[in-house]
């Protein structure tokens, strides 16, 4: 019996930072429990060099990637928005909502850059275990229950093991 996925949309300002590298990694990670994309606010021009950067330096290749506005999107047929705005989305939005406060690395240092991407890839893994119980009744890893925002590396190494589809 195949898994139906969630549906999950990743949304920042202007879908050229944070949300292109969080499906990226949902992509990479989760691809048999989420099917997801991204959006912006407003979109942005182009993909920064150093976001196509950070994330090849995780074997992640955004370089075909896009800032795409919420027009393109079929909403209704979203389970979950993520929400990288920094705003809170309007009150009337029916699809539930997970606010992640990350910041923003545009106009930011490279080293900005991979410490935005590594906590995005920390939050990712956990929606991906997370939703991978929810759909299978697969349990969540016993090390992954107690965990905070960083992991220690040794742990996180053996979850997107686990995880890299």
């Amino acid at each position: 019996m195949e898994v139906q996925k969630k549906r999950v949309l990743f949304l920042c300002i202007g879908n050229a930072c944070r949300s292109q590298m969080a499906e990226g990694f949902a992509k990479a990670y989760g691809s048999d429990v989420i099917d997801c994309c991204s959006a912006g606010m407003g979109p942005a021009g182009g993909i920064p060099e150093l976001t196509v950067q950070v994330m090849q330096e995780k074997n992640i290749d955004v370089s075909a990637a896009f800032p795409k506005g919420l027009d393109g999107v079929d909403r209704a047929s979203i389970d979950l928005i993520v929400n990288l705005t920094g705003n809170s989305l309007p009150a009337k939005m029916v699809t539930p909502v997970d606010n992640w406060n990350v910041r923003d690395p545009i106009g930011e240092s490279e080293k900005v850059y991979r410490q935005v991407r590594d906590e995005i890839e920390r939050r990712v893994m956990k929606l991906i275990a997370a939703t991978r119980a929810e759909l299978t009744g697969e349990p969540l890893p016993e090390d992954m229950e107690d965990e905070e925002e960083a992991a220690p590396r040794g742990r996180f190494d053996r979850w997107r093991a686990r995880f890299r589809q």
